[in-house]
């Protein structure tokens, strides 16, 4: 039987179980092995097998009929222990109503009883309240303030309490009678009200706002508090926007949650009403101190970042004149104007921006809170263009209007290019501006005509800023080809390509070649640093085709011999391994060309036809083939002239 039930491993197949039994029987494998196939054999344990099986089977049966006995009889007795408890229950919850209502009786006994005894300490109250108003009356009419409530300054607030309340029964006295206690009064009365808005003043300046929240409410039953709140309006702007946009905001948060109260059918109309009469006078002023402040505050910021650096801001053209001195610097490249010693200086700060960025921001959030749905997206923009004026016109604008004066000419020697970081920084900002007014500028117009005046004015800044980043970057670039030029004019000698020993030439290539392949791999790489995405590629193709076209023109200004032709292939080599920096092409390309072109000044005449018509060659203008070759200072003894006519 043990045998069997191994047979039953899971998961369980027929026909497997018939194949491992018949593998276990002697003599039952159906492909032979120790002893041959006996089907008696096999069918006898077949026969034994199906009567175990039969027996297992009765054993199972047995064992389920007793479980499920067993079963019947648990949930017979389950059911009893519910029915048990389900009487129980029904008890306990009739004891709970007797309870209740006892406790009911007893609450109401309580509330008459509190009812009673209020009755009876109410007028014991203002009583004792009207004999304390007496006593420090006497003292005033005595002339005489003993109390210590009047001679504390720790104990002023229950003093104002006092002298509110003294100051409104005076007023119902006869005058002929008590003038000169009720003139006592009011003096006593307006001196604690002098010190409660000392107080007051003083804990807005340390910005304590507890302690101005405590002064405030003793002082809300004086006359002059109206004045102090409306002095704080115009004394702090920047505090009082905050404390707008706070209040309010707190206040629609505690009117959505009365909502949730039954405060009647039209408890939104109502709400809304009661907090349109408790603001509209501060929010129908809102933008325009908004407006004021950011204008005030976007000022005091770049200021304060110029007299940091100790520059006085140079006033930059408005107007027709300015418009004609950007169409021709456009046209001509030229620079209009002194030129500026900048001493390496961007005039850009991440600091500044960083805190223009952030009190838009908090303009924006403000203006999405205060302002009225229909005059959002108006308000919205009026922010906006602040933004851009302070930002883009007055700080990004500028400094590239600087960064454009400092350029120095093309022909100037060791020339410092600080351009390309301004170019850097700008790109940096002018993402980060971006970055605003896709995140929070956006929602608050997206389904507004705003929206279209936003994009307009957006590419506007954009256009104007990259045709004055394009006008620097390219006269940059004039600067470096000036400044390889100069290395080229002071170091290439004409002695180079024509050594007096032929036989005796040491060097690899040029020194002037040394020299600008090293300047040219240092502006590289800062091209690298100060640009982003393709503009990278787009400014070193520019410089290398510019790189290009200056090698390819000195090149023509030497005559060759066959170990200065040799020479030149070398140098041509290191400017091709420079151009390999670039990672452009087209470059390594046009050098390809060059070094190609440079091997008709070491050819053999007679295979000068079969190299220009080599792959590299073969496109090219035949006259241009035959000014290298005219470069040859055998060009007229070997009479090379022959093979291009």
């Amino acid at each position: 039987m043990a045998t069997t039930a191994q047979l039953f491993e899971e998961p369980f197949d027929a026909d497997e179980y018939i194949e491992r039994l018949a593998w276990r029987t002697p003599g039952g494998g159906s492909k032979g092995g120790a002893e041959a196939f006996d089907p008696k054999r096999l069918l006898e344990e077949f026969e034994n097998h199906i009567e175990e099986l039969k027996q297992l089977d009765e054993k199972i049966q047995r064992k389920v009929e007793k479980l499920e006995h067993q079963c019947h009889r648990e949930a017979k007795e389950f059911a009893h222990k519910v029915q048990d408890l389900q009487r129980s229950n029904q008890v306990a919850f009739q004891h709970f109503q007797e309870l209740d209502e006892h406790i009911s009786y007893v609450a109401t006994k309580v509330c008459h009883l509190g009812d009673q005894l209020e009755g009876v300490n109410t007028p014991r109250q203002r009583a004792v309240e009207a004999q304390r108003l007496m006593t420090y009356f006497n003292e005033f009419l005595d002339g005489d303030l003993r109390s210590d409530v009047f001679n504390n300054p720790d104990k002023i607030k229950e003093a104002a309490d006092i002298i509110q309340k003294l100051h409104l029964i005076a007023q119902e006295l006869p005058f002929d009678r008590f003038a000169d206690v009720k003139a006592k009064i009011a003096s006593k009365y307006h001196d604690l009200e002098r010190q409660l808005i000392q107080e007051f003043t003083a804990a807005q300046r340390r910005g304590e706002i507890g302690r101005m929240r405590e002064v405030a409410a003793v002082l809300l039953h004086f006359k002059s508090i109206c004045l102090v709140c409306g002095s704080t309006r115009h004394s702090d702007v920047e505090q009082y926007l905050k404390n707008l946009y706070d209040l309010y905001t707190r206040t629609t948060a505690l009117a959505t949650k009365l909502t949730e109260f039954n405060l009647g059918s039209d408890k939104h109309t109502f709400l809304s009403k009661l907090i349109k009469s408790i603001f509209s006078s501060y929010l129908e002023s809102y933008i325009d101190m908004e407006r004021e402040y950011l204008r005030t505050r976007g000022a005091m910021i770049l200021q304060r970042y110029y007299d940091s650096k100790n520059h006085q801001k140079r006033p930059i053209g408005t107007g027709s004149i300015q418009e004609l001195k950007e169409r021709i610097r456009q046209r001509t490249n030229l620079p209009l104007g002194p030129m500026i010693d900048t001493h390496g200086e961007t005039f850009l700060s991440p600091e500044l921006v960083v805190n223009l960025l952030q009190e838009t921001r908090h303009a924006f959030e403000r203006c999405h809170r205060l302002s009225d749905p229909s005059d959002l997206p108006k308000n919205a923009f009026s922010i906006f263009l602040l933004l851009v004026d302070h930002l883009c016109v007055e700080h990004i604008d500028y400094a590239l209007e600087i960064g454009l004066s400092a350029i120095p000419s093309s022909d100037a020697k060791n020339a410092n290019l600080y351009f390309l970081d301004v170019v850097q920084q700008a790109n940096s900002i002018f993402h980060l501006f971006d970055k605003q007014f896709n995140d929070q500028l956006m929602p608050l117009i997206s389904s507004s005509p705003k929206l279209a005046e936003c994009l307009h004015k957006k590419k506007e800044v954009i256009e104007q800023m990259e045709v004055k980043l394009d006008t620097g970057i390219d006269r940059t670039l004039n600067c470096m080809v000036g400044q390889m030029k100069h290395i080229l004019a002071t170091e290439q000698k004409k002695t180079d390509f024509r050594p007096e020993d032929e036989n005796n030439v040491m060097i690899q290539y040029t020194t002037a070649c040394s020299k600008v392949c090293a300047y040219v791999s240092r502006q590289v790489e800062h091209v690298r640093k100060s640009m982003d995405g393709k503009n990278v590629d787009t400014v070193l193709t520019e410089l290398g085709v510019r790189f290009h076209r200056l090698i390819h023109e000195h090149l023509q200004q030497y005559s060759y011999s066959s170990m200065g032709g040799m020479l030149a292939i070398c140098d041509v080599a290191e400017y091709r391994r420079c151009a390999k920096d670039f990672r452009v092409p087209l470059v390594l390309q046009l050098f390809d060309t060059l070094h190609a072109l440079c091997n008709l000044l070491v050819v053999a005449p007679d295979n000068l036809k079969q190299v220009c018509s080599g792959e590299q060659l073969t496109n090219l203008d035949r006259n241009l083939l035959h000014a290298f070759v005219q470069l040859r200072v055998d060009y007229r003894s070997a009479r090379l002239g022959r093979h291009f006519s």
